[in-house]
C-alpha cells in the first residue's frame, strides 16, 4: 500500500559561503555528518543517515555538481522528496540554500523548526 502525499514545503536560507563550498556540505558524507546527521554511509546510490542510535535510509535521486542533491526516503511516496537546491543571484552573487521537504501537515511548525535549527549548524560550520 503506498502511503498517501505529504504537504510540499520549500525554504530558503541565505548562505555566505561559495556554491563549490556549500556543495560539498550537502553532498559528501563527511560535510552532511557536520550539520545535517552524525554519520553518513553510501552504498550504490544508497545513503545511511545516522541520528543518536536511528537509522534512515535514503537513494540518491538526482546530483549536479554545483547545484544541488535530491535524495528520497526508503518508505516513502514516489512523489515524495527531499531536496538542498543552490542558488546563486546573477546580480548580486548572494547564495542561498533551497531545502525542499515532504511533511505531513501537523508537523510542518515542527519541520520548519527543525531545518532552521539545523541549517543554523551549517551557516556556523561556513563562518556566517
Amino acid at each position: 500500500m503506498v502511503k498517501t502525499l505529504k504537504k510540499k514545503i520549500r525554504m530558503e536560507f541565505e548562505v555566505k559561503a561559495s556554491p563549490s563550498m556549500l556543495f560539498n556540505y550537502i553532498s559528501s558524507p563527511s560535510g552532511l555528518s557536520q550539520w545535517f546527521c552524525n554519520d553518513v554511509d553510501i552504498y550504490n546510490s544508497f545513503y545511511k543517515f545516522k541520528w543518536d542510535g536511528d537509522e534512515n535510509i535514503a537513494e540518491l535521486i538526482k546530483k549536479t555538481p554545483g547545484k544541488g542533491i535530491k535524495f528520497r526516503w526508503k518508505d516513502s511516496h514516489p512523489d515524495e522528496f527531499f531536496e538542498f537546491e543552490i542558488q546563486q543571484d546573477e546580480l548580486t552573487d548572494d547564495v542561498a540554500l533551497v531545502i525542499t521537504d515532504f511533511v505531513e501537515a501537523e508537523e510542518e511548525k515542527n519541520t520548519i523548526l527543525l531545518w532552521d535549527n539545523q541549517v543554523h549548524e551549517l551557516r556556523t560550520l561556513l563562518g556566517g
